[in-house]
């Protein structure tokens, strides 16, 4: 047999925002990518693939896929370019770079990336050394998961938490705000593990989900209610003396502040806030306390409101009034990115940062682009890689008004022509997780991942960081910094000297792939069983000792200048939401439905909408709602509807079930405008507006109202 048609397995991991990072079998035959495989040796994800990845190999090999630099030749919008060369597209960009900096300065320049890839050389941080060193308006990266993040800092500090392994040794366990069957697949079988063996699974969502069908109890709660919940919780807590005052006198911090506030959430008050009975609220309450050991994932979807910070805040403090960190298996789950010893500094150089350099989140995108900001300089051009913001960032219409802007130069990076990438005036080809080498960043597990090429990429299509290779070296930048091949860079970018890589090296991983760090097996972990918090206090600050707003440096290139600094309150408290009838009781009479937009299950965000396959999977856009406010609007199941606001509308066929509390309607992120009969997608409706803390986005904090599209 031909030695070139044998086929050949190449490890590697998956590239996608999901906090399972899939290990990976790439087999090559003759020089192609013919199948891609889950790792079965691997303890989390064991050999099983999610939908989203089924035909990976085919992904790569997809005829739509850009294949060289694209320049504009139409109208903005228009899907209109024709192919250049490389050193076209460079000098392109140069030239006009240069102009806007002469006229303007650099910071009239602003970066836009996200999660699209989740790597250490190509993902969240792969541009950041590149446009300090520019000089570029620092772009602010809060999508998701930076609420959470300050929350939880604030809290616990930067750690770990609770292992989603160690979950099988759980006796009570709460998922709150995830539907782990569509997101986390691979962490829910260690809780069905724990259930088999007699846990208790509590699902805490508004929506009855596949998760919430497969737990015990389903607690079914208004949106952005979460913090009322958990200060409902407390007071039962408090109440019945329910409390391991043993591990809070000698590991926490506020305890008596706590109670005080805790005392003004009692049953009845909770109930009437989240539409939870105020029995169910005492016996979740009972439960959880007296359960050991217990447990709580938390999901990013929380932050997804005005108060959804306090209510990570308020969540994550639970285990330590019980003292749940005690116990293998007991405590909090957020990501535990915390223990991976990464070289954040020497990633992103914000050494090159200048004193004074503004900050302007990507959620406010639209605001930027527009001049609502007012920002001065305004912004002149924008640099898209990793993100698809005309699907995936909130206030839609305003986004496409400044992307249609003419004196706007766009460059967006990526795979295929999105509905951001259409605006572009250069587009630079991408490559595929099969065609590069990286070190997969992990948030929902303790296994640092080497993804190794399986394959050459097409000849125009680079990694991103050979592309900003290629825009240093053009924009006359000599540092050494890019010099460095990519195995020099993950060399640099890891303390390898660390005790949680002890032992683990990258040669070893070109051999294994993946290996668990040293932080504990999952079963023996209890990283807080006495105290340890990464704390200014060192315990669990139950009042913390951060009073001003921050983002966690990591989601902006690692500044710490400009920090939004807002008062916020150290206690942690229920904040009504912007848009509801408590808090604005006109615009509930105009648009009386909340609404909230989960990721879909068969796309990952925006990413495979543009695949025939996936879109029939996942189906077209729907909207989903109760039989009464459908029987309310006369609307049946299958007919077409508008969602709308004063922000935009988006049209869905409407699907009517009982998985919804009433005055609640739902539609999955991640459909491509252009893809749906309305020309719009679910964040036509949502708002700009920031959660309390983090600079998170609000889009479980959004009104509309629904009716049938006209004939």
């Amino acid at each position: 047999m031909n030695a070139e048609m044998d086929t050949r397995i190449v490890r590697g991991a998956c590239p996608h925002d999901c906090p399972d990072t899939c290990a990976f079998e790439y087999h090559v035959k003759g020089g192609k990518l013919v199948e891609v495989t889950g790792d079965k040796n691997h303890p989390m994800t064991q050999g099983r693939l999610c939908v989203k990845l089924k035909d990976f190999a085919g992904h790569h090999y997809n005829p739509d896929r850009i294949l060289t630099p694209l320049k504009r030749v139409g109208p903005k919008g228009s899907r209109q370019f024709e192919p250049i060369s490389w050193t076209e597209a460079l000098d392109t960009i140069r030239d006009r770079w240069n102009a806007i900096i002469a006229e303007y300065g650099a910071q009239a320049i602003m970066p836009h990336a996200y999660l699209g890839h989740q790597g250490t050389l190509n993902g969240l941080t792969a541009g950041d050394a590149f446009f300090n060193r520019l000089g570029s308006t620092v772009a602010e990266k809060t999508y998701c998961e930076s609420g959470s993040s300050t929350a939880w800092v604030m809290t616990v500090g930067p750690s770990g938490g609770l292992d989603i392994e160690s979950f099988v040794h759980a006796k009570y366990i709460i998922v709150w705000g995830m539907n782990m069957t569509s997101t986390n697949i691979h962490g829910w079988p260690f809780i069905v593990k724990a259930q088999e063996a007699g846990a208790k699974v509590v699902v805490i969502d508004p929506v009855k989900t596949r998760t919430a069908k497969a737990a015990d109890w389903h607690v079914q709660i208004k949106p952005g209610t979460d913090g009322a919940l958990a200060l409902g919780m407390m007071n039962v807590i408090i109440a019945e003396d329910l409390v391991d005052h043993d591990y809070v006198e000698k590991y926490t911090l506020g305890y008596e502040e706590l109670k005080e506030r805790a005392a003004l959430y009692p049953p009845e008050r909770v109930s009437e806030i989240t539409g939870i009975p105020a029995a169910d609220i005492i016996t979740l309450a009972r439960e959880y306390a007296t359960t050991p050991p217990a447990a709580i994932r938390e999901g990013v979807a929380i932050e997804r409101s005005r108060g959804g910070g306090q209510a990570i805040r308020a969540i994550t403090c639970l285990p330590a009034l019980i003292g749940a960190w005690r116990h293998v298996g007991g405590g909090a789950m957020e990501m535990p990115i915390w223990e991976f010893p990464t070289n954040f500094d020497r990633i992103c150089r914000p050494d090159w940062i200048r004193p004074g350099t503004r900050v302007v989140n990507e959620l406010d995108l639209g605001a930027a682009l527009t001049g609502e900001l007012q920002l001065d300089p305004p912004i002149k051009s924008l640099f898209v890689y990793n993100s698809n913001p005309m699907s995936q960032a909130p206030a839609q219409a305003k986004i496409a008004r400044g992307l249609e802007r003419e004196d706007l130069f766009t460059v967006v990076s990526e795979l295929f022509i999105t509905d951001t990438a259409k605006y572009a005036d250069i587009i630079l080809p991408a490559a595929m997780q099969g065609e590069q080498l990286d070190i997969m960043v992990t948030w929902g597990h303790l296994y640092i991942s080497l993804n190794q090429p399986a394959i050459s990429p097409p000849p125009e299509c680079v990694p991103n960081v050979e592309m900003f290779r290629r825009l240093a070296k053009t924009m006359g930048f000599n540092d050494d910094y890019w010099d460095r091949s990519d195995w020099e860079m993950l060399q640099d970018f890891y303390d390898w000297e660390s005790p949680a890589l002890q032992g683990i090296t990258l040669d070893t991983l070109k051999e294994t792939g993946w290996a668990r760090i040293n932080v504990g097996l999952p079963h023996e972990r209890k990283p807080h069983a006495e105290g340890n918090f990464k704390t200014p206090s060192g315990k669990c600050e139950l009042r913390s000792s951060v009073t001003e707003n921050f983002v966690v440096p990591v989601w902006r290139s690692m500044y710490e200048g400009m920090q939004p600094a807002e008062p916020i309150d150290p206690l942690p408290d229920y904040v009504p939401g912007y848009e509801s009838r408590e808090t604005n009781p006109e615009l509930a009479k105009r648009f009386p439905l909340s609404i909230v937009s989960p990721k879909a299950h068969a796309f990952l965000n925006s990413q495979y909408a543009n695949e025939k396959p996936k879109q029939k999977r996942q189906g077209e856009q729907t909207v989903f709602m109760h039989p009464d406010d459908a029987a309310a609007r006369r609307i049946e199941t299958g007919a077409l509807v508008r969602v709308f606001n004063d922000r935009g509308h988006f049209d869905g066929r409407a699907e009517i079930v009982d998985a919804l509390m009433p005055g609640l309607v739902m539609a999955n992120l991640g459909h491509w405008p252009s893809f749906t009969s309305s020309g719009t997608a679910v964040n036509a409706i949502s708002s700009d507006a920031h959660c309390g803390m983090g600079m998170a986005g609000s889009y479980s904090d959004n009104l509309v109202e629904v009716e049938h599209v006209a004939a």
